[in-house]
This record gives structure tokens, C-alpha cells and sequence, in this order.
């Protein structure tokens, strides 16, 4: 511990942007997605930041958090780093930063955008500043974005049930270095393994096997002497850059120990590969709703509309799951098995039915603004069942009941997670037949309330058909694009030398 941070708490200043980016998305991300927060904004984000403050001392710059979709624009990335950066030079010197990103955001021109990012930041706060990055599972972590960190973690749940906590384990590890690193420590040893593995999140959700078991060996690591952190990356599936594969990362004070981590992580997630298998029962499209409709199928059978997932990078601007439903004979008169169907954009729709008012009857036309390749716009004459205006994604949400179709229409595109996110239109997805929703895997509240389900594999910007998906960049061979490697895979430690040392060359 320096004579200065001994002496009174140390200064952390926090900043990152956020986003999981699919290359295969047509759709482009702009600075108003993140929805920036900034200065004191930032710290009051975290109320786990309340207790910490004892500690050390907290500065916001800047975080920003977008909802996943397609390429970040190059001139919306310029202005947000640029007022990160300016943001930073007027806090001043700091000791520490919470470095709060994804992993798995693609910026136009850059093919490691978060470590493009630290290095902006570095240029500010100093090679010498301790910084600890909290990331999403599915992120992506390269030797130079390892080389710029000196603590980094993630996301051991899937779904991410344990992302406040994970957040909060950055910032205490962070706190605890500053004020409580051993006498002669300088900073941590970091030790990063690269594996030839990218996988969709659906298959390899720590909710089943072999996931379960391969991630809860990563607190069994973490409890090793000499250990402070210990993290697998499964990788981002649906950008097209060299970086995207499964890592491992441990960090601590004992190069042994880290590096004997790293690669008994990197060996049992390499072991497991042709274990890993999608967490629900799959299908075509038809054949999903086809088993929702079979004679004692449970109610409400909900069927994931994967390929354009919002959460995952999709546009969830494409109407082929739409207009798949309102075709099915099943759905045509209002008495039939009721369906909710979330959702599609569509603003022109969206001001059609708002001033007719509910109750009226409206032809509108949605979605394919920006993502026509599988489907484009669908026409319908429904009732409008329900309006609700305010929401921070959508903005404005109608439902029109076409036949026994209830489809839910947005101003902007919304991921639908949360039971109140039906209810809020007086839907009710528990008595409803079917519930189709743009997502991979369901989330926790979506889980709970399905009495069954399936994982429609459908076409889109989030394809879970990775190899139909037409990857070029990535680095080969990679499982399952290749199934017989010329030889075994080097599972052997990397240790990434500290920020102000040089990184060398790294394999």
C-alpha cells in the first residue's frame, strides 16, 4: 500500500460503455441508446457503492449501458469517449477505476473497442492507476484489454442473475487493493488462457450441465492462496471479429497459483465442448408452435423467437415471427388459443393506434424498417386492445389483438423480461396458450411462469445456426466451425504483464 492511499481513503473514479453488438445486424447503435448517466448519476447507480465509501472515495465520469443491437456508430463512440476522457481530466488524480463494460461491443473501424477505451482513459489517468473491469460472460477479453486491467471479472450465472453482485465484487476487490495489498506488492499477476471455443449463450447456460459443473469450479479457484479473482468468458457468438472465444482469467499475488487456475478453468471448459447443449428443447419455428398447440400441452407454453433476440444483438425490428403466427389458421377468429406475441417495432403503427384510441379497429403496417433480409413488413387489421406510453426502451407500446393474436407493437424496439411487462398492457401471459417472445433463453421471471417451453431456432441478426450465420474473421480452427484440430490447443498460461510494462508479443 502507498504512503498516500494509506493515509486517507483513495479516489475511484468510474466510467464504460456498454453493449452486446451483433456484426450480423443491420441495425446501427447510436450515443442517445446508452442513456449515459454521469458524474454523481453515476455513483448513485450503485447503492452498493454506499457501504464501500467508507473505503474510498467515488467519482463518476461517465457509464453508459445500451441495449444490445448492431454496430456501434463510429462518430457515437467518438463523443462518448471523448466526454469520458474529458470527464476524467476534471476529476483529477484518481488511485483506482471501476472500469463498467460488456466486453462484446463492436465500434465501427475498431476490433477491440473496450480496449480501445481503457487505452483513451490510461492516456488520462496514468499507467500507475489500479483499475478493476467488471464484464458479462458473454464478453470478450483479449491480451491487450488483460494487459490494460489489473483486476477483471465476470458474470457466473446464465441468465444473469448475479450481475449487481458481480459488479459490486469488482469494486471491493478494487478497494481491497488499494487499502490492503500486501507489504512489497505492486499490483496483481494476471494470467489469461485463450480456448478455440464460441458458443451461443444457449448452450451454455450454468442453469444445466456441463456448465453448472464447469463454473462452479470458478469459486473453487478463487478460494486458492495467492488468488483474488478467477473468471471464464464464454465469448460473444454473433459479431464476426478474431477476438471472439472463450477465455480464462485469474488474478491474485502468486503467478503459480493464477496460472494453475487459469488452466484448469481453460481445460474443463475445453474438456466439456461437445457436452455443451441448449438449454431447452428446439425446433423449427412451426414445430414449436405446433407443440404448444398438441393435445395436453401445458399452459402457458412459451416459445423463445431466438433469432432476433434483442438482448443478445438482434434488431428486433423483423416481423417473420409476426407474420409467421398471424398466417397459422389456428390464430384466425378471436375464440381461438390466445397468443401474446412480443413484439415489433413500429412507429407509424404505434401513432395509428394511439389516435384511433382502444377499442378501435386500425389496419396497420410494422416492423422491416431496418431488417427486411427474412421478412418484410406485415400488415394487420386488429382491435386495439391496449396503449402505455413512458417506457424507457419502447417509448410508446400498443397491443392489437388480430383473430386470437395479441402482438405488441413499440415506438423502439424492448426486450420483454418481467411479468408486468404484459401486465402493464393488461395482458396476462399466465392464462394466456402461447407466449412468443424475442429471446434466447428465458429469463428468470419468464422461467418461472412457463409451464413449458421451446427454443425456436429462427433466422435473424442472432442466429443460433452459427454456422449458417457466415463468420470470416474469426481466428481457426475454433470448435464447433472445426471439429479436428491439427493439433491440441495450447492451454498453457499466458502471464500478461502489468499496464505500465510493455505487453510483448502474446498468442
Amino acid at each position: 500500500m502507498s504512503e498516500t492511499t494509506a493515509t486517507r481513503r483513495p479516489v475511484i473514479a468510474i466510467a464504460g460503455l456498454a453493449i452486446e453488438t451483433s456484426t450480423f445486424t443491420p441495425t446501427r447503435t447510436l450515443a442517445p441508446a446508452f442513456h449515459p448517466d454521469r458524474g454523481d448519476e453515476v455513483v448513485a447507480r450503485y447503492d452498493f457503492l454506499g457501504p464501500l465509501s467508507a473505503r474510498a472515495d467515488f467519482r463518476g465520469a461517465l457509464i453508459g449501458h445500451a441495449l444490445p443491437g448492431g454496430i456501434v456508430d463510429r462518430a457515437a463512440y467518438e463523443s462518448l469517449a471523448a466526454e469520458i476522457v474529458t470527464r476524467l481530466q476534471a476529476i483529477g488524480p484518481v488511485d483506482g477505476l471501476w472500469y463498467d463494460i460488456h466486453g462484446a461491443m463492436v465500434v465501427e473501424g475498431l476490433d477491440d473497442a473496450e480496449a480501445d477505451l481503457l487505452g483513451r482513459i490510461r492516456a488520462v489517468v496514468g499507467p500507475e492507476v489500479i483499475v478493476s473491469a467488471s464484464m458479462d460472460l458473454h464478453g470478450n477479453v483479449t491480451a491487450e484489454l488483460a494487459h490494460q486491467v489489473d483486476l477483471v471479472t465476470c458474470y457466473r450465472m446464465a441468465p444473469h442473475e448475479d450481475a449487481l453482485e458481480t459488479k459490486e465484487r469488482a469494486v471491493r476487490n478494487l478497494v481491497d487493493v488499494l487499502t490492503e495489498r500486501p507489504v512489497g506488492a505492486q499490483r496483481p499477476v494476471k494470467a489469461w488462457v485463450p480456448i478455440p471455443v464460441l458458443l451461443p449463450g444457449e448452450q451454455t447456460s450454468t442453469r444445466i450441465e456441463p456448465a453448472a459443473s464447469v463454473y462452479a469450479q470458478v469459486a473453487e479457484v478463487e478460494r486458492t492462496d495467492g488468488v483474488l479473482d478467477a473468471a471464464i468468458w464464454v465469448g460473444y457468438a454473433w459479431a464476426d471479429q478474431p477476438r471472439d472465444r472463450a477465455v480464462t482469467v485469474v488474478t491474485g499475488w502468486s503467478a503459480q497459483a493464477v496460472a494453475a487456475g487459469a488452466e484448469r478453468l481453460a481445460s474443463a471448459f475445453w474438456d466439456a465442448r461437445e457436452d455443451f447443449a441448449f438449454v431447452a428443447p428446439t425446433g423449427t419455428f412451426d414445430e414449436c408452435i405446433a407443440a404448444a398447440l398438441a393435445p395436453g400441452a401445458a399452459r402457458p407454453f412459451f416459445v423463445s423467437d431466438s433469432g432476433d433476440n434483442p438482448t443478445a444483438g438482434g434488431s428486433g425490428d423483423m416481423s417473420w415471427g409476426l407474420t409467421q403466427v398471424l398466417a397459422n389458421p389456428a390464430f384466425a377468429e378471436a375464440d381461438g388459443p390466445t397468443v401474446l406475441y412480443a413484439s415489433v417495432p413500429g412507429p407509424e403503427a404505434v401513432a395509428t393506434a394511439v389516435e384511433a384510441g382502444v377499442g378501435a379497429t386500425v389496419t396497420v403496417t410494422a416492423g422491416a424498417a431496418v431488417d427486411d433480409v427474412h421478412a418484410g413488413p406485415v400488415t394487420m387489421t386488429g382491435r386495439v386492445h391496449a396503449i402505455k406510453h413512458g417506457d424507457r426502451d419502447a417509448e410508446t407500446e400498443v397491443v392489437l389483438q388480430v383473430g386470437s393474436v395479441f402482438a405488441i407493437l413499440t415506438t423502439l424496439r424492448k426486450p420483454y423480461h418481467h411479468e408486468h411487462d404484459f401486465t402493464d398492457l393488461d395482458l396476462d401471459p399466465r392464462s394466456a396458450d402461447v407466449v412468443v417472445v424475442k429471446i434466447g433463453y428465458l429469463e428468470p421471471e419468464l422461467f418461472d411462469m412457463a409451464a413449458d417451453w421451446m427454443l425456436a431456432l429462427t433466422p435473424g441478426g442472432v442466429d443460433q445456426d452459427l454456422l449458417r450465420l457466415g463468420h470470416h474473421r474469426i481466428q481457426r480452427p475454433l470448435f464447433p466451425y472445426d471439429r479436428v484440430f491439427p493439433s491440441a490447443p495450447d492451454l498453457g498460461a499466458r502471464i500478461i504483464p502489468p499496464s505500465n510494462e510493455p505487453l510483448g508479443a502474446i498468442a
